[in-house]
Protein backbone atom coordinates (compact mmCIF):
# COMPACT_ATOMS: atom_id res chain seq x y z
CA UNK A 1 0.00 0.00 0.00
CA UNK A 2 1.39 3.26 -1.06
CA UNK A 3 2.19 6.01 1.63
CA UNK A 4 0.07 9.21 1.30
CA UNK A 5 1.58 12.11 0.03
CA UNK A 6 2.50 14.93 1.30
CA UNK A 7 0.22 16.67 -0.78
CA UNK A 8 -3.00 14.57 0.60
CA UNK A 9 -2.07 15.55 3.86
CA UNK A 10 -3.97 18.81 4.12
CA UNK A 11 -2.12 22.30 3.72
CA UNK A 12 1.40 22.85 6.12
CA UNK A 13 0.69 23.76 9.57
CA UNK A 14 3.14 25.09 12.28
CA UNK A 15 3.06 23.51 15.12
CA UNK A 16 3.99 20.07 16.42
CA UNK A 17 5.00 17.70 13.66
CA UNK A 18 2.18 15.00 12.55
CA UNK A 19 4.81 12.50 10.71
CA UNK A 20 6.34 9.72 12.84
CA UNK A 21 10.17 10.37 12.18
CA UNK A 22 9.70 13.88 12.88
CA UNK A 23 7.92 12.98 16.28
CA UNK A 24 10.01 10.36 17.18
CA UNK A 25 13.24 12.51 16.63
CA UNK A 26 12.06 15.79 18.62
CA UNK A 27 10.91 13.16 21.60
CA UNK A 28 14.36 11.45 21.26
CA UNK A 29 16.42 15.06 20.89
CA UNK A 30 14.04 16.17 24.01
CA UNK A 31 15.17 13.27 26.10
CA UNK A 32 18.51 13.28 25.29
CA UNK A 33 18.94 17.02 26.23
CA UNK A 34 17.11 16.65 29.19
CA UNK A 35 19.25 13.58 30.25
CA UNK A 36 22.84 15.80 29.58
CA UNK A 37 21.62 18.68 31.42
CA UNK A 38 20.38 16.39 34.76
CA UNK A 39 23.51 14.54 34.55
CA UNK A 40 25.63 17.70 34.20
CA UNK A 41 23.64 19.22 37.25
CA UNK A 42 23.98 16.35 39.33
CA UNK A 43 27.97 15.85 38.30
CA UNK A 44 28.37 20.00 39.30
CA UNK A 45 26.24 19.67 42.75
CA UNK A 46 28.94 17.43 44.51
CA UNK A 47 32.04 18.95 42.58
CA UNK A 48 31.36 22.24 44.86
CA UNK A 49 31.26 20.14 48.13
CA UNK A 50 33.86 17.90 47.10
CA UNK A 51 35.96 20.97 46.00
CA UNK A 52 35.46 22.45 49.70
CA UNK A 53 36.28 19.42 51.23
CA UNK A 54 39.56 19.10 49.42
CA UNK A 55 40.83 22.75 50.40
CA UNK A 56 39.94 21.90 54.25
CA UNK A 57 41.70 18.97 54.19
CA UNK A 58 45.14 20.57 52.07
CA UNK A 59 44.72 23.03 54.71
CA UNK A 60 44.29 21.21 57.98
CA UNK A 61 47.03 19.14 56.42
CA UNK A 62 49.15 22.10 56.48
CA UNK A 63 48.79 23.25 59.69
CA UNK A 64 49.71 18.98 61.12
CA UNK A 65 52.40 19.65 59.27
CA UNK A 66 53.49 22.95 61.16
CA UNK A 67 52.67 21.82 64.43
CA UNK A 68 54.94 18.94 63.49
CA UNK A 69 57.23 21.41 62.68
CA UNK A 70 60.23 20.93 65.81
CA UNK A 71 61.29 24.27 67.53
CA UNK A 72 57.76 26.10 67.15
CA UNK A 73 55.90 25.39 70.40
CA UNK A 74 59.69 26.67 71.96
CA UNK A 75 60.13 29.24 69.96
CA UNK A 76 56.96 30.18 71.28
CA UNK A 77 57.05 30.24 75.06
CA UNK A 78 60.90 31.52 74.68
CA UNK A 79 60.40 34.46 72.17
CA UNK A 80 58.43 37.26 71.98
CA UNK A 81 55.79 37.99 69.45
CA UNK A 82 57.22 40.49 66.81
CA UNK A 83 57.59 40.57 62.79
CA UNK A 84 60.52 39.38 62.91
CA UNK A 85 60.36 36.61 65.46
CA UNK A 86 61.47 32.69 64.50
CA UNK A 87 57.94 31.78 64.58
CA UNK A 88 56.56 34.37 62.06
CA UNK A 89 59.81 33.47 59.71
CA UNK A 90 58.98 29.61 59.91
CA UNK A 91 54.97 30.20 59.12
CA UNK A 92 55.91 32.28 56.48
CA UNK A 93 58.29 30.26 54.69
CA UNK A 94 55.82 27.20 54.93
CA UNK A 95 52.83 29.77 53.69
CA UNK A 96 55.46 30.43 50.56
CA UNK A 97 56.16 26.89 50.53
CA UNK A 98 52.60 25.85 50.28
CA UNK A 99 50.90 28.08 48.52
CA UNK A 100 47.96 29.05 51.67
CA UNK A 101 46.52 32.61 52.44
CA UNK A 102 47.86 32.72 55.53
CA UNK A 103 49.79 30.54 58.43
CA UNK A 104 48.66 31.83 61.67
CA UNK A 105 50.64 30.67 64.89
CA UNK A 106 48.90 31.67 68.18
CA UNK A 107 49.83 31.15 71.76
CA UNK A 108 47.13 29.37 74.06
CA UNK A 109 45.57 33.04 74.72
CA UNK A 110 45.06 33.24 71.06
CA UNK A 111 47.53 36.17 70.33
CA UNK A 112 48.96 35.74 66.67
CA UNK A 113 52.22 35.23 66.80
CA UNK A 114 52.62 35.08 62.91
CA UNK A 115 50.32 37.02 59.91
CA UNK A 116 51.04 37.60 56.39
CA UNK A 117 50.07 41.12 57.42
CA UNK A 118 52.70 41.89 60.59
CA UNK A 119 50.92 44.95 61.80
CA UNK A 120 48.27 42.37 63.18
CA UNK A 121 50.84 40.05 64.92
CA UNK A 122 50.28 40.38 68.60
CA UNK A 123 46.62 40.86 68.36
CA UNK A 124 44.09 38.15 68.95
CA UNK A 125 42.77 36.08 66.47
CA UNK A 126 39.16 37.02 64.48
CA UNK A 127 38.14 34.06 64.81
CA UNK A 128 36.95 31.30 68.24
CA UNK A 129 40.24 29.20 68.97
CA UNK A 130 38.70 27.39 71.19
CA UNK A 131 38.29 23.57 69.88
CA UNK A 132 41.80 24.16 68.32
CA UNK A 133 43.22 24.63 72.25
CA UNK A 134 41.49 22.25 73.82
CA UNK A 135 43.18 20.27 71.77
CA UNK A 136 40.56 19.08 68.58
CA UNK A 137 41.57 19.24 65.17
CA UNK A 138 38.61 21.76 62.95
CA UNK A 139 38.35 21.97 59.78
CA UNK A 140 35.70 24.78 58.32
CA UNK A 141 34.78 27.47 55.84
CA UNK A 142 34.78 30.65 57.97
CA UNK A 143 35.29 34.32 57.52
CA UNK A 144 38.34 36.31 59.13
CA UNK A 145 40.38 39.60 58.65
CA UNK A 146 41.56 38.28 54.93
CA UNK A 147 38.46 37.25 54.23
CA UNK A 148 36.04 34.27 52.69
CA UNK A 149 38.53 30.91 53.07
CA UNK A 150 39.12 26.97 54.06
CA UNK A 151 40.11 26.64 57.30
CA UNK A 152 42.26 24.24 59.19
CA UNK A 153 43.70 24.52 63.07
CA UNK A 154 45.81 22.25 64.85
CA UNK A 155 46.56 22.02 68.70
CA UNK A 156 50.24 22.73 68.93
CA UNK A 157 52.24 20.90 71.78
CA UNK A 158 55.50 20.83 73.67
CA UNK A 159 57.74 17.71 73.90
CA UNK A 160 55.55 17.02 77.34
CA UNK A 161 52.54 17.19 75.14
CA UNK A 162 50.81 20.10 76.62
CA UNK A 163 49.04 22.52 74.83
CA UNK A 164 50.84 25.61 73.94
CA UNK A 165 48.60 27.08 70.85
CA UNK A 166 47.45 26.26 67.94
CA UNK A 167 48.37 26.42 64.34
CA UNK A 168 45.58 28.05 61.83
CA UNK A 169 46.11 27.72 58.22
CA UNK A 170 43.66 29.45 55.29
CA UNK A 171 43.26 28.35 51.90
CA UNK A 172 41.62 31.09 49.52
CA UNK A 173 37.96 30.37 48.62
CA UNK A 174 38.27 32.52 45.53
CA UNK A 175 40.94 29.29 44.29
CA UNK A 176 38.51 26.78 45.47
CA UNK A 177 35.64 28.23 43.42
CA UNK A 178 37.83 28.88 40.49
CA UNK A 179 38.97 25.12 40.27
CA UNK A 180 35.07 24.77 39.88
CA UNK A 181 34.23 27.07 37.21
CA UNK A 182 37.22 26.35 35.65
CA UNK A 183 36.42 22.19 35.72
CA UNK A 184 32.53 23.95 33.74
CA UNK A 185 33.99 23.94 30.08
CA UNK A 186 35.26 20.41 30.05
CA UNK A 187 32.37 19.20 31.72
CA UNK A 188 30.06 21.04 29.23
CA UNK A 189 32.65 19.90 26.72
CA UNK A 190 32.05 16.31 27.08
CA UNK A 191 28.43 16.96 27.71
CA UNK A 192 28.07 18.67 24.65
CA UNK A 193 29.75 15.76 22.71
CA UNK A 194 27.70 13.20 24.58
CA UNK A 195 24.62 15.45 23.04
CA UNK A 196 25.92 15.78 20.05
CA UNK A 197 26.35 11.79 19.60
CA UNK A 198 23.22 11.36 21.20
CA UNK A 199 21.71 13.27 18.45
CA UNK A 200 23.31 11.29 15.60
CA UNK A 201 21.95 8.31 17.19
CA UNK A 202 18.15 9.79 17.41
CA UNK A 203 18.51 11.06 14.05
CA UNK A 204 19.67 7.53 12.43
CA UNK A 205 17.11 5.54 14.28
CA UNK A 206 14.32 8.03 12.86
CA UNK A 207 15.56 7.32 9.34
CA UNK A 208 14.82 3.89 9.52
CA UNK A 209 11.64 4.20 11.24
CA UNK A 210 10.67 6.37 8.70
CA UNK A 211 11.73 4.00 6.10
CA UNK A 212 9.77 1.23 7.77
CA UNK A 213 6.61 3.59 8.49
CA UNK A 214 6.62 4.75 5.11
CA UNK A 215 6.98 8.25 5.96
CA UNK A 216 3.74 8.39 7.36
CA UNK A 217 1.68 10.38 10.26
CA UNK A 218 0.42 8.53 13.69
CA UNK A 219 -3.30 9.67 12.31
CA UNK A 220 -1.96 7.38 9.23
CA UNK A 221 -1.08 3.97 10.45
CA UNK A 222 -4.28 4.31 12.89
CA UNK A 223 -6.34 4.70 10.10
CA UNK A 224 -4.46 2.26 8.15
CA UNK A 225 -4.75 -0.34 11.04
CA UNK A 226 -8.50 0.61 11.38
CA UNK A 227 -8.70 -0.23 7.45
CA UNK A 228 -6.27 -3.22 7.65
CA UNK A 229 -8.93 -4.30 10.12
CA UNK A 230 -11.89 -3.90 8.49
CA UNK A 231 -10.72 -5.22 5.16
CA UNK A 232 -9.29 -8.76 6.82
CA UNK A 233 -12.73 -9.43 8.62
CA UNK A 234 -14.85 -8.26 5.96
CA UNK A 235 -13.86 -9.88 2.39
CA UNK A 236 -14.61 -13.80 1.57
CA UNK A 237 -11.26 -14.93 1.47
CA UNK A 238 -9.03 -16.56 4.13
CA UNK A 239 -5.94 -14.89 5.36
CA UNK A 240 -3.23 -16.40 7.14
CA UNK A 241 0.29 -14.29 8.20
CA UNK A 242 3.19 -16.10 9.57
CA UNK A 243 6.49 -14.85 11.25
CA UNK A 244 9.69 -15.98 10.31
CA UNK A 245 9.18 -18.86 13.10
CA UNK A 246 6.06 -20.15 11.75
CA UNK A 247 3.93 -18.72 14.41
CA UNK A 248 0.50 -17.09 13.48
CA UNK A 249 0.48 -13.76 13.37
CA UNK A 250 -2.43 -13.01 11.94
CA UNK A 251 -6.23 -15.13 11.41
CA UNK A 252 -9.11 -13.34 9.44
CA UNK A 253 -12.53 -14.54 10.33
CA UNK A 254 -12.68 -16.32 7.31
CA UNK A 255 -9.70 -18.41 7.32
CA UNK A 256 -10.95 -19.50 10.95
CA UNK A 257 -13.96 -20.99 9.12
CA UNK A 258 -12.09 -22.83 6.48
CA UNK A 259 -9.51 -23.98 8.57
CA UNK A 260 -11.73 -24.69 11.67
CA UNK A 261 -9.59 -22.64 13.77
CA UNK A 262 -10.78 -20.12 16.16
CA UNK A 263 -9.57 -16.35 17.46
CA UNK A 264 -7.11 -18.09 20.11
CA UNK A 265 -4.96 -19.73 17.31
CA UNK A 266 -3.26 -16.11 16.36
CA UNK A 267 0.29 -15.91 18.34
CA UNK A 268 0.97 -20.07 18.12
CA UNK A 269 3.13 -22.02 15.93
CA UNK A 270 1.28 -23.65 12.90
CA UNK A 271 2.16 -26.93 14.18
CA UNK A 272 -0.07 -26.85 17.11
CA UNK A 273 -3.20 -25.69 15.60
CA UNK A 274 -3.02 -27.94 12.80
CA UNK A 275 -2.30 -31.45 12.35
CA UNK A 276 -0.09 -32.74 9.82
CA UNK A 277 -0.92 -32.89 6.11
CA UNK A 278 -0.96 -31.35 3.36
CA UNK A 279 -2.92 -28.33 4.48
CA UNK A 280 -0.46 -27.53 7.27
CA UNK A 281 2.60 -28.24 4.46
CA UNK A 282 1.61 -25.58 1.98
CA UNK A 283 0.66 -22.98 4.87
CA UNK A 284 4.54 -23.97 6.21
CA UNK A 285 5.77 -23.65 2.44
CA UNK A 286 6.82 -27.13 2.28
CA UNK A 287 5.16 -27.20 -0.75
CA UNK A 288 5.55 -24.51 -3.72
CA UNK A 289 3.37 -23.49 -6.45
CA UNK A 290 0.66 -21.54 -7.28
CA UNK A 291 -3.05 -22.42 -6.74
CA UNK A 292 -2.26 -25.05 -4.55
CA UNK A 293 -4.92 -27.46 -3.85
CA UNK A 294 -6.03 -29.11 0.05
CA UNK A 295 -8.66 -30.38 1.92
CA UNK A 296 -9.54 -29.73 5.63
CA UNK A 297 -12.46 -30.92 6.90
CA UNK A 298 -14.24 -31.94 3.66
CA UNK A 299 -13.55 -28.13 2.09
CA UNK A 300 -11.46 -27.89 -0.87
CA UNK A 301 -9.22 -25.05 -0.52
CA UNK A 302 -7.48 -23.34 -2.77
CA UNK A 303 -3.93 -21.99 -1.17
CA UNK A 304 -1.25 -19.24 -2.74
CA UNK A 305 1.62 -18.36 0.04
CA UNK A 306 3.88 -15.08 -0.42
CA UNK A 307 7.05 -14.40 0.98
CA UNK A 308 7.29 -11.53 3.09
CA UNK A 309 10.48 -9.42 3.98
CA UNK A 310 10.93 -10.02 7.48
CA UNK A 311 11.18 -14.15 6.41
CA UNK A 312 7.37 -14.91 7.31
CA UNK A 313 4.40 -15.17 4.98
CA UNK A 314 1.11 -14.54 4.03
CA UNK A 315 -1.20 -17.26 2.93
CA UNK A 316 -4.64 -16.79 1.34
CA UNK A 317 -7.21 -18.94 1.14
CA UNK A 318 -10.38 -19.67 -1.47
CA UNK A 319 -13.26 -22.22 -0.60
CA UNK A 320 -13.25 -24.15 -3.68
CA UNK A 321 -15.52 -26.67 -2.35
CA UNK A 322 -18.64 -25.67 -4.14
CA UNK A 323 -16.59 -25.06 -7.10
CA UNK A 324 -15.15 -28.75 -7.53
CA UNK A 325 -18.97 -29.62 -6.66
CA UNK A 326 -20.13 -27.98 -9.84
CA UNK A 327 -16.57 -28.78 -11.59
CA UNK A 328 -17.69 -32.67 -11.03
CA UNK A 329 -21.05 -32.35 -11.28
CA UNK A 330 -19.80 -30.91 -15.10
CA UNK A 331 -18.27 -33.90 -15.93
CA UNK A 332 -20.84 -36.40 -14.61
CA UNK A 333 -22.92 -34.67 -16.53
CA UNK A 334 -21.02 -34.82 -19.85
CA UNK A 335 -20.43 -38.63 -19.36
CA UNK A 336 -24.17 -38.74 -18.77
CA UNK A 337 -24.83 -36.58 -22.14
CA UNK A 338 -22.69 -39.15 -23.67
CA UNK A 339 -24.18 -42.34 -22.28
CA UNK A 340 -27.60 -41.03 -23.40
CA UNK A 341 -26.63 -40.42 -27.03
CA UNK A 342 -25.56 -43.85 -26.92
CA UNK A 343 -28.53 -45.04 -25.67
CA UNK A 344 -30.08 -43.47 -27.93
CA UNK A 345 -28.46 -45.01 -30.92
CA UNK A 346 -28.75 -48.35 -29.41
CA UNK A 347 -32.85 -47.57 -28.67
CA UNK A 348 -33.32 -45.92 -31.99
CA UNK A 349 -31.57 -49.83 -33.52
CA UNK A 350 -33.60 -51.77 -31.62
CA UNK A 351 -36.90 -49.75 -32.54
CA UNK A 352 -35.80 -50.58 -36.25
CA UNK A 353 -35.12 -54.05 -35.50
CA UNK A 354 -38.34 -54.07 -34.02
CA UNK A 355 -39.99 -52.21 -36.99
CA UNK A 356 -38.83 -54.83 -39.02
CA UNK A 357 -40.07 -57.47 -37.36
CA UNK A 358 -43.40 -56.38 -37.44
CA UNK A 359 -43.36 -55.36 -40.77
CA UNK A 360 -42.39 -58.79 -41.64
CA UNK A 361 -45.62 -60.31 -39.17
CA UNK A 362 -43.30 -61.85 -37.13
CA UNK A 363 -45.09 -60.94 -34.14
CA UNK A 364 -43.84 -63.50 -31.86
CA UNK A 365 -39.78 -63.02 -32.95
CA UNK A 366 -41.43 -59.15 -32.20
CA UNK A 367 -42.65 -59.95 -28.66
CA UNK A 368 -39.75 -62.03 -27.86
CA UNK A 369 -37.27 -59.42 -28.91
CA UNK A 370 -39.43 -56.52 -26.40
CA UNK A 371 -38.96 -59.03 -23.59
CA UNK A 372 -35.73 -60.41 -24.10
CA UNK A 373 -34.05 -56.17 -23.79
CA UNK A 374 -36.68 -55.16 -21.12
CA UNK A 375 -36.28 -57.99 -18.78
CA UNK A 376 -31.92 -57.74 -19.02
CA UNK A 377 -32.94 -54.19 -16.89
CA UNK A 378 -35.33 -55.06 -15.12
CA UNK A 379 -33.25 -57.72 -13.84
CA UNK A 380 -30.22 -55.76 -13.09
CA UNK A 381 -32.15 -53.32 -11.34
CA UNK A 382 -33.72 -55.82 -9.06
CA UNK A 383 -30.30 -57.62 -8.47
CA UNK A 384 -29.16 -54.18 -7.12
CA UNK A 385 -32.26 -53.47 -5.00
CA UNK A 386 -32.51 -56.78 -2.88
CA UNK A 387 -28.79 -56.26 -2.38
CA UNK A 388 -28.29 -52.66 -1.39
CA UNK A 389 -31.71 -51.96 0.47
CA UNK A 390 -30.99 -48.60 0.85
CA UNK A 391 -32.40 -46.29 -2.53
CA UNK A 392 -29.91 -43.32 -2.62
CA UNK A 393 -26.88 -46.18 -2.91
CA UNK A 394 -28.82 -48.20 -5.19
CA UNK A 395 -30.44 -45.51 -7.82
CA UNK A 396 -26.25 -44.67 -7.52
CA UNK A 397 -25.35 -47.84 -8.47
CA UNK A 398 -27.86 -48.80 -11.18
CA UNK A 399 -26.42 -45.62 -12.51
CA UNK A 400 -22.72 -45.81 -12.29
CA UNK A 401 -23.65 -49.70 -13.90
CA UNK A 402 -25.54 -48.35 -17.20
CA UNK A 403 -22.77 -45.39 -17.72
CA UNK A 404 -20.20 -47.79 -17.12
CA UNK A 405 -22.10 -50.54 -19.75
CA UNK A 406 -21.52 -47.57 -22.13
CA UNK A 407 -17.95 -47.27 -21.82
CA UNK A 408 -17.43 -51.22 -22.18
CA UNK A 409 -17.15 -52.10 -18.65
CA UNK A 410 -19.53 -54.52 -16.53
CA UNK A 411 -20.25 -53.40 -13.09
CA UNK A 412 -21.23 -56.16 -10.56
CA UNK A 413 -21.90 -56.89 -7.13
CA UNK A 414 -19.84 -58.97 -5.45
CA UNK A 415 -21.14 -61.94 -3.68
CA UNK A 416 -22.12 -61.92 -0.21
CA UNK A 417 -23.07 -58.19 -0.78
CA UNK A 418 -26.00 -57.17 1.54
CA UNK A 419 -26.72 -53.98 3.05
CA UNK A 420 -29.95 -52.77 5.11
CA UNK A 421 -31.86 -49.64 4.64
CA UNK A 422 -29.92 -48.45 8.21
CA UNK A 423 -27.32 -46.52 6.90
CA UNK A 424 -26.95 -43.09 9.24
CA UNK A 425 -25.57 -40.89 6.23
CA UNK A 426 -26.24 -42.27 2.88
CA UNK A 427 -24.90 -39.02 1.33
CA UNK A 428 -21.74 -39.34 2.41
CA UNK A 429 -21.55 -42.99 1.17
CA UNK A 430 -23.00 -42.14 -2.16
CA UNK A 431 -19.86 -39.74 -2.09
CA UNK A 432 -17.32 -42.25 -1.03
CA UNK A 433 -19.28 -45.79 -3.16
CA UNK A 434 -19.40 -42.57 -6.49
CA UNK A 435 -15.76 -41.15 -6.08
CA UNK A 436 -14.26 -45.10 -6.45
CA UNK A 437 -16.36 -46.43 -8.53
CA UNK A 438 -15.68 -43.51 -11.22
CA UNK A 439 -12.41 -44.08 -10.70
CA UNK A 440 -12.77 -48.13 -10.87
CA UNK A 441 -14.54 -47.10 -14.44
CA UNK A 442 -11.72 -45.09 -15.83
CA UNK A 443 -9.23 -47.53 -14.54
CA UNK A 444 -10.99 -50.62 -16.19
CA UNK A 445 -11.96 -48.99 -19.39
CA UNK A 446 -10.22 -49.81 -22.45
CA UNK A 447 -8.89 -52.97 -20.61
CA UNK A 448 -9.88 -56.53 -21.68
CA UNK A 449 -12.53 -58.28 -19.97
CA UNK A 450 -13.35 -54.71 -18.62
CA UNK A 451 -15.10 -55.10 -15.44
CA UNK A 452 -15.32 -53.86 -12.04
CA UNK A 453 -17.07 -55.44 -8.52
CA UNK A 454 -18.18 -53.32 -5.79
CA UNK A 455 -18.80 -55.06 -2.52
CA UNK A 456 -21.11 -53.59 0.38
CA UNK A 457 -21.46 -55.88 3.68
CA UNK A 458 -22.68 -54.66 6.87
CA UNK A 459 -20.18 -56.08 10.08
CA UNK A 460 -22.58 -54.82 12.83
CA UNK A 461 -23.02 -51.18 13.08
CA UNK A 462 -19.54 -51.31 10.44
CA UNK A 463 -20.01 -50.76 6.71
CA UNK A 464 -17.08 -52.64 4.55
CA UNK A 465 -16.91 -51.21 1.06
CA UNK A 466 -14.73 -52.81 -1.39
CA UNK A 467 -13.90 -52.18 -5.10
CA UNK A 468 -12.45 -54.03 -7.38
CA UNK A 469 -11.44 -52.65 -11.27
CA UNK A 470 -9.70 -54.93 -14.05
CA UNK A 471 -7.64 -51.70 -14.67
CA UNK A 472 -3.37 -51.65 -15.20
CA UNK A 473 -3.40 -51.47 -11.10
CA UNK A 474 -1.27 -48.99 -8.94
CA UNK A 475 1.96 -49.33 -7.93
CA UNK A 476 2.92 -50.29 -4.00
CA UNK A 477 5.39 -47.44 -3.45
CA UNK A 478 2.14 -45.04 -4.63
CA UNK A 479 -0.13 -46.69 -2.44
CA UNK A 480 0.49 -43.42 0.09
CA UNK A 481 0.46 -41.16 -1.70
CA UNK A 482 -2.75 -41.41 -4.12
CA UNK A 483 -4.48 -39.92 -0.97
CA UNK A 484 -3.14 -37.07 -1.09
CA UNK A 485 -4.21 -33.77 -2.45
CA UNK A 486 -3.59 -33.29 -5.89
CA UNK A 487 -2.27 -36.63 -6.91
CA UNK A 488 -3.78 -37.52 -10.35
CA UNK A 489 -3.23 -39.41 -13.35
CA UNK A 490 -5.40 -37.96 -15.02
CA UNK A 491 -5.85 -35.60 -17.98
CA UNK A 492 -7.31 -32.13 -16.20
CA UNK A 493 -10.87 -31.62 -16.30
CA UNK A 494 -12.47 -28.30 -17.98
CA UNK A 495 -12.42 -26.73 -14.09
CA UNK A 496 -9.09 -27.20 -14.29
CA UNK A 497 -8.01 -29.54 -10.91
CA UNK A 498 -7.87 -33.32 -10.30
CA UNK A 499 -6.87 -35.37 -7.40
CA UNK A 500 -9.71 -34.68 -4.78
CA UNK A 501 -11.01 -37.60 -5.35
CA UNK A 502 -8.84 -39.85 -2.93
CA UNK A 503 -8.42 -37.16 -0.73
CA UNK A 504 -11.92 -36.70 0.19
CA UNK A 505 -12.87 -40.32 0.61
CA UNK A 506 -10.00 -40.30 3.25
CA UNK A 507 -11.39 -37.23 5.36
CA UNK A 508 -14.82 -38.74 5.16
CA UNK A 509 -14.13 -42.14 6.31
CA UNK A 510 -11.17 -40.46 8.73
CA UNK A 511 -14.42 -38.57 9.99
CA UNK A 512 -16.17 -41.09 10.74
CA UNK A 513 -13.15 -43.17 12.84
CA UNK A 514 -12.68 -45.84 9.80
CA UNK A 515 -10.25 -46.14 6.85
CA UNK A 516 -9.61 -46.18 3.41
CA UNK A 517 -6.54 -49.02 2.17
CA UNK A 518 -5.12 -49.73 -1.55
CA UNK A 519 -3.93 -53.13 -2.79
CA UNK A 520 -3.51 -55.32 -5.70
CA UNK A 521 -6.54 -57.52 -6.96
CA UNK A 522 -5.48 -61.16 -8.13
CA UNK A 523 -5.08 -61.20 -11.88
CA UNK A 524 -4.66 -57.08 -12.05
CA UNK A 525 -6.23 -54.35 -11.12
CA UNK A 526 -6.68 -52.98 -7.46
CA UNK A 527 -8.60 -53.01 -4.65
CA UNK A 528 -9.89 -50.26 -2.48
CA UNK A 529 -11.27 -51.37 1.03
CA UNK A 530 -13.26 -48.39 3.17
CA UNK A 531 -14.28 -49.51 6.96
CA UNK A 532 -16.58 -47.18 8.50
CA UNK A 533 -17.43 -47.58 11.78
CA UNK A 534 -20.96 -46.82 13.30
CA UNK A 535 -22.37 -46.03 9.35
CA UNK A 536 -25.10 -48.01 10.55
CA UNK A 537 -27.80 -47.41 12.59
CA UNK A 538 -28.77 -49.90 15.48
CA UNK A 539 -31.87 -52.70 14.68
CA UNK A 540 -34.13 -50.52 17.02
CA UNK A 541 -33.64 -46.81 14.85
CA UNK A 542 -36.15 -46.31 12.45
CA UNK A 543 -35.85 -44.05 9.61
CA UNK A 544 -32.58 -42.36 10.66
CA UNK A 545 -31.99 -39.43 9.62
CA UNK A 546 -29.45 -38.58 7.10
CA UNK A 547 -26.40 -35.28 7.46
CA UNK A 548 -26.60 -33.25 4.76
CA UNK A 549 -23.40 -33.33 3.34
CA UNK A 550 -22.45 -31.65 0.29
CA UNK A 551 -20.35 -34.26 -0.60
CA UNK A 552 -18.53 -34.61 -4.01
CA UNK A 553 -18.09 -37.41 -6.39
CA UNK A 554 -14.99 -37.38 -8.28
CA UNK A 555 -11.95 -38.53 -9.63
CA UNK A 556 -8.37 -39.35 -7.84
CA UNK A 557 -5.91 -41.57 -10.45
Amino acid sequence: MNAPSISDRGPRRFGWPQRVFSQVLLMQLAIITGVTVLVTGLFLAPLSAQLDDEAMRRALAIAQSTAAQPGIAEDLRTTEASASGPVQSAAEQIRRATGAEYVVVMDHRGVRWSHPETDRIGEVVSTDPGDALRGREVMEIDSGTLGRSARGKVPLRDPGDEVVGAVSVGIEYDSVRARLLGAIPGLLAYAGGALAVGALAAYLISRRLQRQTHDLAFSDISALLTEREAMLHSIREGVVALDGTGRIRLLNDEAQRLLGLGPEAAGRPLAEVLDGGRTADVLAGRVVGDDLLAVQGGRVLLANRMETDDGGAVVTLRDRTELEHLGRELDSTTGLIDALRAQDHEHANRLHTLLGLLELEMHEDAMEFVTEVVGVHRATAEQVTEKVQDPLLAALLVGKATVAAERGVSLRLAPGTLLPDRVVDPRGLVTVVGNLVDNATDAAAGSGDARIEVGLRAEGRTVVLRVRDSGPGIAPEQYASIFTEGWSTKDLPAHGKRGLGLALVRRLAERQGGSVTVAGADGGGAVFTVVLPEALAGPETADPATAPHPATTGDSR
